[in-house]
């Protein structure tokens, strides 16, 4: 029976790990990265946002005085209605959107989640480091990649299970949204 290339295996497992490991690691950075400026841009809008509806409020005001005070036409009143209707309309679609970087969040959290359990599978692979005789190194092997097969089979369900498949919004209370 023809010697298997054991030490030759453990460096491919070993570089499969380490190699895997690194652009895990890259794939986390990044979605770290993109969070932070996720939330820097939603930041931003929010709260430019909020300057823009306190000016609506302060001019709608305003509008209300002049209208009180009989200076301002039927029509005109019926048309600035109008427009406070479409104000209103479009704040309750800006507060939708912003629901939706509270599910991205999550998302990209489930996603990290599945990156580190990932990480910790391929640990696997350069794990064995258990020194074998010729004699029983086929034995070893099968029952070393046994082991692994096993060792990712449960890995793989543990991530699939513990990681929802719906990301739900539940910052904002404009109702709940569920997305996927």
């Amino acid at each position: 029976m023809k010697t298997l290339p054991i030490d030759e295996l453990r460096e491919l497992l070993a570089a499969v790990s380490t190699h895997g490991d690194w652009h895990l690691l890259e794939i986390e950075t990044d979605l770290q990265q993109t969070t932070f400026l996720l939330n820097e841009a939603i930041e931003k809008l929010s709260h430019s946002f909020m300057n823009v509806y306190a000016q609506l409020t302060e001019q709608q005001t305003a509008l209300q005085l002049l209208a009180d005070a009989g200076k301002l036409q039927p029509e005109e009143m019926q048309q600035l209605q109008i427009f406070q209707d479409n104000i209103g309309q479009e704040v309750n679609k800006v507060v939708t959107g912003m629901q939706f970087q509270d599910m991205t969040n999550q998302l990209i959290q489930r996603t990290i989640n599945r990156v580190n359990g990932l990480k910790a599978l391929l640990q696997e692979l350069s794990s064995h480091q258990l020194p074998m005789t010729a004699e029983d190194e086929h034995d070893e092997i099968r029952n070393f990649i046994m082991q692994l097969n096993q060792n990712f089979g449960q890995g793989s369900q543990h991530l699939t299970g513990n990681l929802r498949k719906s990301v739900n919004q539940q910052d904002l209370a404009s109702g709940d949204i569920d997305l996927f």
